[in-house]
């Protein structure tokens, strides 16, 4: 079967996002940064993570994020990954495992604080679909002393501007609509 591949820069310039005609993921994104523990989770990014050049892979619903590092060029990257995506979807074979799958299924737990239910709601509903849109995603790690960490993955890592949608973006909506809110943070 044929897959369509979209290619998209993002405001990283060591990261690119490749849409597809497909779901990979029903909701949410899965962030790999090193080979270890990939092959458990998913078959796709495993075989991304194993071309030479590629730091991190992050999946999302209809798009994969590839980072590269500095031994990695774009011009033959770029290839390797476009016929990886092109084999591995076109063949139908599994994104995530069966562990993984169980894994995105689970939410957050009961004990997760009003406040932070409020900031998950805000990072769900409005913040999270638009950095997606530039192939990346940023999750809540915790909330502690008016402190909120948020883990910066795909694209958002290590990106120039990361910083500045950090600080001007999220943390003053956050503070607008959570008022315990004082300062976020990367982790």
């Amino acid at each position: 079967m044929s897959v369509n591949i979209h290619l998209e820069w993002t405001p990283n310039p060591s990261t690119l996002k490749y849409v597809v005609d497909r779901t990979l993921m029903s909701r949410g994104a899965m962030n790999f940064t090193s080979k270890d523990g990939v092959e458990a989770r998913s078959p796709l990014a495993s075989k991304l993570m194993s071309i030479d050049g590629v730091t991190g892979v992050m999946l999302g619903s209809n798009f994969v994020t590839v980072t590269k590092g500095e031994a990695g060029e774009w011009d033959s990257l770029n290839d390797l990954v476009m016929s990886t995506l092109d084999t591995h979807l076109g063949a139908n074979e599994p994104v995530l495992t069966e562990a993984a799958l169980a894994e995105t299924s689970n939410g957050h737990t009961s004990s997760d604080s009003d406040i932070e239910k409020k900031i998950q709601e805000i990072l769900d509903l409005e913040i999270r679909p638009a950095v997606m849109q530039d192939g990346g995603d940023i999750t809540l790690d915790r909330f502690e002393a008016g402190i909120v960490y948020l883990h910066m993955r795909g694209s958002c890592s290590g990106c120039p501007s990361s910083t500045m949608t950090l600080k001007m973006g999220i943390e003053n909506r956050l503070r607008e609509a959570v008022p315990e809110v004082v300062e976020v943070m990367p982790v």
